[in-house]
C-alpha cells in the first residue's frame, strides 16, 4: 500500500472527473437528490478549495465536500436549521451569489470507497476537513451528520437515536462517535435534512420494492421509512440528520471565503 495523500480539489483539479469513480456505499435512491444534482458540480467548480480528495497511488479512495456560509447573520443568528443538509447548501450558494462573507464551514459529505472501509479513512478525512477550514481562517465547522447505524433502526426517532450513548459516554452511533472523538459536540437534530421525491416507478427501480401500498415503506439504507402514496402516484423520503458543531478556534473578526 502506498501512502494516502489528502489534498483539495483546487490543488489537484485533474481529479475532478474521477470523484465518482470509486465504488461507494450510497444506496441508489440517495443519488437522486435534486439539490445534489444541481449543486455538486458547482461545489467542484466554484468551491474546489473545500473539496477534499484522498488518493492511494492513482486510486481515489475517499472524497469530502464542504461549503463556507454565513451562520452568524440576521435571520440565521447562529442557529443550525431543521432542514439541515438541504438548507445549508442553499445558504452557501445564496451567500456566494450575493457576496455575503462566510463565517462557518459545513461538511456536506465524507465518503470512503467500499473496499477501503474499516481503515480509519473516515476519521482522517474529517480531521483534514477540520484542518482545511481552520487554515482558511474559520473558527467553527458544523456537520449535518448521517448516522451510519440508523438504517438498522428506521422506526426509532432521530431524537432518541442521536443522544443514545454507550457506557463510556460516547455516542452509540459509530459515525457520531468519530465526530465526538474528533472534538465535535452534538448540537441538535435536523428532522428535515434531505427530501427525495420520486414516482412509484422510480422508487421501484431504485429499490426493487413494490411500492404498491399506502404508508411507510422500509427501504435498505434509509434512516427513516419512505412514505408511499399510491393513489397520488409518488413516494417521499425525508431524511433526518444530526447537527454536530466542531469548534476550531476562538471566533475571529472574519474569515477568508
Amino acid at each position: 500500500m502506498t501512502e494516502i495523500r489528502i489534498t483539495t480539489l483546487a490543488e489537484r483539479p485533474e481529479l475532478a472527473d474521477r470523484l465518482g469513480d470509486m465504488d461507494d456505499p450510497w444506496p441508489e435512491f440517495a443519488t437522486h437528490d435534486s439539490l445534489a444534482w444541481l449543486l455538486y458540480p458547482r461545489m467542484e467548480a466554484e468551491l474546489a478549495d473545500y473539496v477534499l480528495v484522498a488518493t492511494d497511488g492513482d486510486a481515489v479512495v475517499a472524497r469530502g465536500y464542504s461549503v463556507p456560509f454565513a451562520l452568524h447573520v440576521d435571520g440565521r443568528d447562529g442557529r443550525l436549521p431543521a432542514q439541515g443538509w438541504d438548507r445549508v447548501l442553499m445558504w452557501a450558494f445564496s451567500d456566494l451569489r450575493r457576496g455575503v462573507r462566510p463565517d462557518t464551514v459545513s461538511a456536506i459529505e465524507i465518503t470512503v470507497a467500499r473496499d477501503r472501509q474499516g481503515e480509519g479513512l473516515s476519521g482522517r478525512m474529517l480531521a483534514a476537513m477540520r484542518d482545511n477550514a481552520r487554515a482558511r481562517g474559520f473558527a467553527e465547522m458544523v456537520a449535518p451528520v448521517r448516522p451510519s447505524g440508523k438504517p438498522a433502526e428506521p422506526d426509532t426517532s432521530i431524537e432518541e437515536y442521536a443522544y443514545r450513548t454507550r457506557e463510556d459516554g460516547l455516542p452509540y452511533d459509530p459515525w457520531l462517535r468519530v465526530h465526538v472523538r474528533a472534538g465535535g459536540v452534538i448540537d441538535s437534530v435536523a428532522p428535515l435534512s434531505m427530501t427525495i421525491t420520486g414516482s412509484l416507478a422510480q422508487w421501484r427501480a431504485w429499490t426493487g420494492l413494490p411500492f404498491d401500498a399506502a404508508g411507510p415503506v422500509r427501504v435498505p439504507g434509509a434512516l427513516a421509512p419512505v412514505r408511499c402514496e399510491p393513489e397520488q402516484g409518488y413516494a417521499v423520503y425525508v431524511e433526518p440528520n444530526v447537527w454536530v458543531r466542531h469548534r476550531l478556534a476562538e471566533r475571529g473578526v472574519s474569515a477568508r471565503p
